[in-house]
């Protein structure tokens, strides 16, 4: 999530407005870039606790750690560094104290797994001496909801408050997710259309290659991803598989009505966040809200509304890949690679097209259903779920040879897919390895588990 807005922008008259913000996203090939995002849960090595925002071990000492030493830009609010900012990069907290790099965007996978290798190792070097550590799962695995910190941003209270009255599971969301995220481009609206679907119906793949949330509060929870869990019970109203992307018709218009219709959560103004929970964007529009009666939105109101919802794709003024867990350094340079060569070579965006063209929305349920349980042992149309994994790996590989992308060593970006090659090999997730190293290796040992899987 995004640090303190601004109010700013020209007032929105009409829907015309909200349709062109989107359009404007369009960029030609030669200016489509790679955007990664991943968050890590912070916690204190000693106890295994979740590390607070303040005191000698804490969040804030890890952004004050690194704007000092790395030259990192602090943003406030209210006083506080609530974020930090970097030649095209931010480092953002999610309500838990969740720690996330939001990367610059970058032309290749190369470029990108450098990026998120220069990143931990720069909060190694703040965390190790103040005895803090990062942990990559997508679940909190021992703590509960009670124990989490919350962060002190204006929008999180407001959320806070309005969560459970639309689902029973949206504060564990705010609270002790992980995710790992990939921000693509599009050519034209038409390009869009067809990467929101793809991505969109193929979201299910990348959980199951990606899941790695099999514990909760120290037990087994019985799902290989219950960050993907949670989701199905946030918000209805804001999450799911928004079917109307399937439906003939769809493009920026679609989207706007879509998001038009779902409830807002805040407006800032002056330095300060004022609830608008359950209220609605259109009354906005018309002067009608009841927070700001007579006033009209800006469209850094639109920007914010905008980032409100939380289905497995999200349009902005490019589009996000949110389906898989967080993980591993490897598996954080293999989701761009996935979705890189799935979507930015034509070839392979064909293949990928035809490979899901003739899913129904009872196909699209079913793997949304049932990949947070049992991710690749998900049985899909008759074939184990590896089997189509599989097929999609090779479809990215060939959208990954053909960009030609080489590092120093005259290896193409085809190498950042190995690791999920091996996971569709093994016929395991992530999480059936993980439960399996804590049941063996590990003898069922929390501690261990988290020297294990710290970053």
């Amino acid at each position: 999530m995004s640090a303190p807005p601004q109010a700013k922008g020209a007032p929105i008259t009409d829907k015309a407005q909200l349709i062109e913000w989107f359009a404007a996203g369009s960029k030609p090939r030669e200016d489509w870039r790679i955007g990664t995002e991943h968050e890590k849960f912070v916690f204190t090595r000693d106890d295994l606790k979740p590390a607070p925002y303040e005191g000698e071990r804490s969040i804030r000492a890890v952004l004050e750690g690194l704007a000092a030493r790395f030259g990192w830009t602090p943003v406030e609010e209210e006083g506080r560094p609530i974020a930090l900012t970097k030649a095209g990069c931010s480092i953002t907290l999610e309500p838990g104290g969740q720690f996330e790099l939001s990367g610059a965007p970058l032309r290749t996978l190369h470029e990108t797994c450098s990026e998120v290798n220069r990143h931990l190792a720069e909060v190694k070097e703040v965390c190790d001496p103040i005895g803090v550590g990062m942990l990559g799962l997508g679940f909190a695995p021992t703590w509960s909801r009670a124990e989490m910190p919350w962060m002190p941003k204006g929008r999180y209270a407001i959320m806070k408050r309005y969560m459970p009255t639309r689902g029973s599971l949206g504060l564990d969301m705010m609270l002790r997710t992980c995710t790992v995220q990939t921000n693509l481009d599009f050519l034209d609206e038409a390009d869009m259309v067809r990467k929101f679907r793809v991505s969109l119906a193929l979201q299910p793949i990348a959980t199951a290659l990606f899941a790695n949330s099999p514990f909760t509060e120290g037990k087994v929870n019985g799902f290989k991803s219950f960050r993907s869990q949670v989701w199905t019970d946030t918000d209805p109203d804001r999450c799911g598989i928004l079917p109307f992307v399937f439906e003939e018709g769809f493009g920026f218009e679609r989207w706007v009505d879509y998001l038009l219709d779902v409830p807002m959560y805040f407006v800032y103004r002056d330095g300060t966040y004022l609830d608008a929970a359950g209220l609605s964007f259109r009354d906005f529009m018309a002067g009608k809200l009841e927070i700001l009666p007579g006033e009209l939105p800006l469209m850094s109101d639109w920007s914010d509304h905008v980032t409100t919802v939380f289905p497995e794709v999200r349009l902005k003024k490019y589009l996000e890949m949110r389906g898989a867990d967080g993980g591993p350094w490897r598996r954080l340079c293999a989701l761009p690679a996935l979705w890189v060569g799935l979507l930015y070579d034509d070839e392979a965006l064909d293949a990928a097209e035809a490979l899901v063209a003739d899913w129904t929305a009872a196909d699209h349920e079913h793997l949304r259903a049932e990949v947070p349980r049992l991710a690749l042992d998900t049985r899909f149309r008759g074939r184990p779920l590896t089997a189509l994994a599989g097929e999609v790996l090779d479809i990215a590989a060939l959208g990954l040879k053909h960009r030609g992308q080489l590092n120093g060593e005259g290896m193409d970006e085809r190498l950042f897919l190995d690791v999920l090659r091996e996971i569709v090999a093994s016929g395991r997730s992530p999480a059936d390895a993980l439960l399996e190293d804590f049941a063996g290796p590990l003898g069922g040992d929390m501690a261990k588990l988290f020297e294990a899987y710290q970053y």
